[in-house]
């Protein structure tokens, strides 16, 4: 009598990135069924989560280039092919290389009411579509950096809002482009009144010396091409004095990159 094989064990199929793929998809639509995608802004039926209607879409101004390399500023018109300057940032160079923002900031709007929902109402929802907006507005600036820094928060109000806005959206970015984020190398010992019904100059002055980069993150800091992340640049105060604070403990170079902008029209130089 022969002697009885054993069958032949088949190695375990390689799930491979289509059948991942699809798995993902599968995920995706049991989601959907579950909970209905709907318009972060105004609620309305969509089909696919994390996103806009056609109509809310259409009330952001979104900064499209041309604009000032400096501030990151909408620009009325081009002016060759080379890097453009706003009278602004002739007039007043700010410390840091480069700002990019994705929207300009108004008073009454679609992006108003989303920033103001994250950071004031504990409304998350908007910050996957956050992220892809600010990975897609800073890539020239994400292109080479070393780290994202978002702008801190004091202990205080760190505590009494539970979570800082700012290091929201840099660990979205994060999360979509690689870059790592650390939200303990910048910190804000001194707490300052609100910046909102300041001129400029009061700004610069309220928020002048709040900042500093612990001496155990110096580490991180020296030689490094940062990112400072923050939800909306107003006049620039804030970021400036990030900026000046990372420079100062050694920062190769910052960069601000920003969900909305305060602008004006600005002339090209």
């Amino acid at each position: 009598m022969s002697e009885a094989r054993e069958p032949e064990l088949s190695e375990p199929a390689v799930p491979t990135w289509s059948m991942l793929s699809g798995v993902r998809a599968a995920l995706g639509a049991v989601g959907n069924a579950i909970v209905r995608p709907v318009c972060l802004a105004c609620h309305r039926r969509l089909d696919a989560h994390d996103a806009l209607c056609p109509s809310c879409w259409r009330g952001i101004a979104f900064i499209r280039p041309p604009l000032c390399d400096r501030l990151g500023l909408p620009l009325p018109f081009g002016a060759g092919d080379g890097p453009m300057i706003s009278a602004a940032a002739a007039a007043d160079p700010p410390v840091y290389n480069r700002a990019r923002a994705v929207a300009v900031f108004e008073r009454d709007g679609v992006l108003r009411d989303l920033i103001h929902g994250m950071k004031y109402s504990d409304r998350h929802d908007a910050r996957r579509l956050f992220g892809r907006w600010l990975a897609e507005a800073g890539r020239e600036l994400l292109a080479d950096a070393d780290l994202l820094v978002p702008v801190p928060l004091t202990r205080w109000r760190l505590m009494r809002r539970q979570f800082n806005q700012a290091a929201l959206l840099a660990k979205e970015v994060s999360r979509l482009t690689g870059v790592p984020a650390d939200p303990r190398v910048l910190a804000k010992p001194k707490s300052t009144p609100p910046q909102v019904g300041l001129t400029r100059n009061q700004r610069r002055d309220n928020v002048r010396g709040a900042f500093a980069v612990p001496a155990k993150q110096r580490a991180r800091v020296e030689g490094r091409r940062i990112v400072l992340v923050d939800d909306v640049v107003t006049t620039g105060a804030t970021v400036e004095a990030c900026a000046r604070t990372l420079l100062a403990a050694g920062a190769l170079r910052v960069d601000v990159l920003a969900v909305g902008l305060v602008a004006e029209p600005q002339p090209t130089l």
